[in-house]
């Protein structure tokens, strides 16, 4: 029971009702995903049709909103190609890899619940208390990062069994972009449970259940880095290196049509809900939101989750629509460079203040000293990266000569 977390549901006695209860929250999960993927796709096809002046998906059901169950439905009937040098079992097992563990970072999500007072988001259904999430592990952030980096290895896999040159650079591509990523996402994190003192996203959010957001007391810093580095986890534009049509025809993917195709499809745009869900409960309070009608508590913390969940998705959109796709190299630096020692300075800079906090010292003098260093180290960074491209240009222009 300790394995599954701290959900009230699974303290006592496991009876027929707890049972159901469990399968029923798996059940709910399971179908809002698909339906919210569904949404999700036909969302952006028509916000980036009026961001360009285009009518999008108009034909198939009121607005267009049965194009993406059309699209789905002619990919299930698609006949199934399995290229012939192709590593068979690795092959088919690829696109399962990256679309199961986007299923398993939300069950993690909680997505209402009574917040107030201390409460701990717990509600009462069928005569048993229960939290409105899945599961609640004690590692539940690092539950994330681990089923988030499984994905990878369904890209890797995906582009190296397709016995094809392109796949295969799409799938080294993209490896290499999100482990880099992972590390700044992981530290930016790291900030997060520094302040929570705790690692279950429920815990976090009764944290945040007073106004007290993590935005705010991690400094903003943190979330900006997240947001970043998280669309580069999805491979979304401006960093989708993965599916440079350009370059690559079609990234990893390209040996694969029909079903198998449909599911990197839905993984991707799945992907996007989860991760504005896990930004919406790390950094902006998950559920917490004001309480406009007394008569009915328990319906506003969803519609609040679900609010901000929608503005996420607004700027992954706003984002495709608008940003063109970064080189490779600029794409490493702002990894590599920028994102890991910013947010590296950063949780060192929070730490401080904890101590500092717990020893009584003055604030603003631990936060002088921090940002000091921060800037020495930065232009240090700096003055090595701007020395090492002078030797490579000065290497090249000896060669050139």
């Amino acid at each position: 029971m300790m394995i599954l977390g701290t959900d009230p549901l699974l303290s006592g006695n496991v009876d027929l009702t707890v049972v159901l209860i469990v399968l029923m929250k798996v059940g709910i999960a399971f179908v809002f995903l698909l339906v919210a993927v569904m949404l999700m796709i036909w969302f952006e096809r028509k916000l980036i049709s009026d961001m360009q002046n285009r009518i999008g998906p108009s034909v198939a059901g009121p607005w267009g909103i049965l194009q993406t169950l059309a699209d789905g439905i002619k990919l299930f009937f698609k006949e199934d190609l399995i290229p012939e040098r192709s590593d068979r079992f690795v092959f088919k097992l690829a696109p399962y890899l990256s679309l199961i563990p986007a299923f398993l970072v939300f069950a993690i999500v909680p997505i209402g619940g009574d917040f107030r007072n201390n409460n701990g988001g717990i509600v009462t259904w069928f005569g048993h208390e229960t939290l409105v999430q899945v599961a609640d592990p004690p590692i539940g952030v690092l539950f994330f990062l681990a089923t988030s980096s499984i994905a990878v290895y369904g890209v890797m896999l995906a582009g190296w069994s397709s016995g094809s040159k392109y796949p295969l650079l799409g799938a080294v591509r993209s490896s290499a972009q999100m482990i880099s990523y992972e590390a700044a996402l992981g530290l930016s994190i790291a900030t997060v449970f520094l302040m929570s003192g705790t690692l279950s996203t429920n815990g976090i959010v009764s944290g945040q259940s007073t106004w007290n957001w993590n935005l705010v007391t991690t400094g903003v810093v943190p979330f900006i880095i997240f947001v970043i580095a998280g669309t580069a986890e999805l491979n979304r534009p401006p960093f989708d290196l993965v599916e440079a049509e350009q370059e690559l025809v079609g990234g990893f993917h390209t040996e694969y049509s029909a079903l198998r195709f449909a599911l990197f499809f839905l993984a991707e745009f799945m992907n996007v809900i989860t991760m504005s869900a896990i930004a919406v409960t790390l950094f902006l309070g998950g559920p917490n939101g004001p309480i406009l009608i007394e008569a009915i508590p328990w319906i506003w913390p969803p519609i609040w989750f679900f609010l901000k969940v929608g503005i996420f998705l607004f700027v992954f959109v706003w984002l495709r629509a608008t940003l063109p796709r970064l080189r490779y190299d600029q794409l490493m630096d702002l990894g590599w460079k920028i994102l890991i020692p910013a947010s590296l300075g950063w949780f060192l800079l929070i730490a401080a203040l904890n101590i500092a906090n717990d020893q009584g010292w003055q604030s603003w003098i631990v936060i002088l000293i921090g940002l000091t260093v921060i800037s020495v180290g930065a232009l240090a960074l700096m003055a090595a990266i701007r020395k090492a491209k002078m030797q490579r240009a000065s290497q090249a222009f000896e060669e050139a000569n």
